[in-house]
């Protein structure tokens, strides 16, 4: 009785996990992005080998049942106990699971969005590039040429662009842990008593006291 359990139950799991890899694998085959994503491409891929492992067990202990004389079958079967079983069954649950969950989280489970985008990542280095980096390029520029006004027009404005990013890669969300730093962040503004005593210049010697000491 153990082995059909176990076939039945390995069969739910190939079919699932296989299942899974579709849902992986043609979004992104759709979106382009089988080359440029490799985390979508290698976990369906692991979803696929483990499908066509557990699609190999069902097979062969159903083999004996068409062809008597399938030694490899037979000795699966006798090999197929209790603490086998009970994880096909666990396995089988976990992956109906699964397809339980997609229903409730559909909008998070569509295409690609299950993995980092690069596009997307490719999409915000350049916004970080052309409304922040530039505007602080200008405002540098400004303040070389002692256009104050304008140099802190283009920092307002940078700072304005940060905060948005920063905010949309957050999300709008109300988080329960606070987002704060470890060590107040060091700046180095070119001020000397501000860097570490080692990488201080030693001050020059005072004349004065050269002659007193002559």
């Amino acid at each position: 009785m153990t082995w059909q359990i176990g076939m039945v139950a390995n069969s739910i799991i190939a079919v699932a996990y296989l299942l899974i890899c579709l849902a992986i694998i043609v979004p992104l085959a759709k979106s382009n992005q089988l080359r440029t994503n490799p985390l979508g491409a290698a976990t369906a891929a692991i979803f696929f080998t483990c499908a066509v492992h557990h699609g190999t067990h069902a097979v062969h202990m159903l083999l004996p049942t068409f062809f008597e004389g399938d030694t490899r079958g037979l000795a699966m079967r006798a090999a197929w106990g209790w603490p086998l079983t009970i994880w096909d069954i666990v396995g089988a649950a976990v992956a109906v699971y699964y397809w339980t969950l997609r229903r409730t989280y559909s909008s998070l489970m569509e295409g690609a969005q299950l993995f980092d985008d690069l596009r997307k990542r490719e999409q915000q280095a350049l916004e970080i590039n052309d409304s922040v980096l530039q505007g602080m390029v200008v405002s540098k520029m400004a303040l070389d040429l002692d256009d104050h006004e304008r140099a802190r027009a283009a920092l307002d404005a940078s700072i304005d662009s940060a905060s948005r990013i920063i905010t949309n890669l957050l999300g709008s969300e109300h988080f329960s842990i606070k987002l704060l730093r470890s060590a107040p962040a060091a700046v180095d503004l070119g001020d000397p008593t501000s860097r570490p005593a080692a990488d201080r210049a030693p001050a020059p010697a005072d004349p004065s006291n050269e002659e007193k000491t002559t």
